[in-house]
């Protein structure tokens, strides 16, 4: 081992777009946007299922989890990216990248089994109507959210302190926005295969097993569905299904397309494919948390008229 590689990483460089300075400014300004919609979207939902008695039902206690997460996710990110855009400041330091990359970790696994929790919730209620109060109960709904939540860190924890025990020398490069853990190991400067194995075991438990719980919980229901002789019945059912299904659709979508690209892929060059990975990011980080709140606004009457009746009321206040 040679003298640079004898050094240990104190500090990360984020390349980001620097290969593209002139769509930066564009970059941050879209950047915070969609931040600051984020973060009045979601508190608004937050706010109106609390206070206004139409959305105390236990599916809405799912969405306020969602809502605080999608908040949660983005703001351990986005902050930082938007200074590194407008300050040029690139580097960020070893520790802090182990957290950034903990809490990104986190977030993502806790809100796939929350997609999965919620699509069992609708299943329940489609599908064994009359039994819904029973089987999900108070207690069985926070059961599931804290489920979820200490799943996401224990997974969170497990993959970035096997990451933070690899050796990193030398290059501290990394070609993303953020600490994506895959984008770090590719810096680490040992064997890697121990870190690729429990990330594939990660990717099963948090990734396709809460899509078949998904899937077979929207077969059984719409095969319910189908079934059922009134026509109003069917339109609300398959109204309470489409939103969370959109969501599910948008958060799935991103993260395959990020994760399963083929390798082939490559005769695009290194700096457009940092570029798209960038403007996917986006769209994985930022866009589904923006649209949430806005999808399960639009499909569904008593969110809408909290929402209304609560922005109503802070216009009267003023």
């Amino acid at each position: 081992m040679d003298r640079i590689n004898k050094t240990f990483v104190k500090e990360f460089i984020l390349l980001g777009l620097s290969g593209y300075p002139e769509l930066e400014i564009i970059f941050f300004a879209l950047l915070l946007a969609l931040y600051l919609l984020i973060l009045i979207g979601n508190h608004v939902l937050i706010i109106a299922s609390i206070f206004d008695s139409r959305l105390h039902a236990l599916i809405y206690f799912f969405l306020r989890n969602l809502s605080f997460l999608d908040v949660c996710y983005t703001s351990s990110s986005v902050p930082s990216t938007l200074v590194s855009l407008i300050s040029k400041k690139r580097n960020i330091s070893f520790s802090g990248c182990v957290v950034k990359m903990c809490l990104g970790f986190a977030m993502g696994s806790t809100e796939c089994f929350f997609l999965g929790m919620m699509a069992f919730d609708r299943y329940v209620a489609i599908c064994n109507s009359l039994r819904y109060p029973v089987i999900m109960s108070k207690v069985v709904y926070v059961l599931m959210a804290s489920v979820s939540w200490l799943s996401g860190r224990i997974n969170s924890i497990v993959q970035t302190s096997l990451a933070m025990r690899l050796p990193f020398c030398g290059n501290n490069i990394i070609r993303h926005f953020l600490c994506e853990i895959l984008a770090v190991l590719k810096l680490a400067y040992a064997d890697i295969s121990l870190n690729i194995v429990t990330l594939a075991v990660s990717n099963i438990a948090f990734l396709v097993l809460p899509l078949l719980a998904i899937f077979f919980s929207y077969m059984f229901s719409l095969y319910t569905i189908l079934r059922m002789n009134s026509a109003t019945g069917r339109h609300k059912a398959f109204s309470t299904c489409s939103a969370h299904l959109t969501v599910v659709i948008m958060f799935y979508g991103t993260i395959f397309f990020m994760y399963a690209k083929p390798k082939s892929q490559d005769f695009l060059g290194q700096d457009n494919l940092q570029a798209r990975d960038g403007l996917v990011s986006i769209f994985y980080g930022v866009v589904t948390p923006m649209l949430n709140p806005i999808i399960y606004s639009l499909r569904n009457k008593d969110v809408k008229a909290a929402v209304k009746y609560l922005l109503s009321q802070k216009s009267v206040n003023q």
